[in-house]
């Protein structure tokens, strides 16, 4: 049997590492901010949709992935990397 979840029963394993990189960013940053950073690099996102990526609710793509990375100022790796 295939699984497409994590070993906590998460849809992504990087929505912890994604909150913990939106909040150091130097301004405050809130979900709803991000969402908008996040809408004008061409993801069609709103702050639900940050919320629920952070708490690993919601599945995300790997376009989604890329522009992530490159807003956070890491790599997709550092993303993806596994602290659980």
């Amino acid at each position: 049997m295939y699984k497409n979840k994590s070993s906590d029963g998460k849809n992504n394993i990087c929505g912890i590492r994604i909150k913990e990189l939106r909040q150091s960013l130097p301004e405050k940053t809130s979900q709803r901010r991000f969402a908008e950073i996040l809408q004008r690099e061409g993801i069609d996102i709103d702050k639900n949709a940050v919320q629920r990526i952070e708490s690993g609710q919601r599945f995300i793509t790997d376009i989604e992935l890329k522009i992530l990375s490159k807003v956070l100022h890491v790599t997709c790796d550092e993303l993806l990397e596994n602290k659980i």
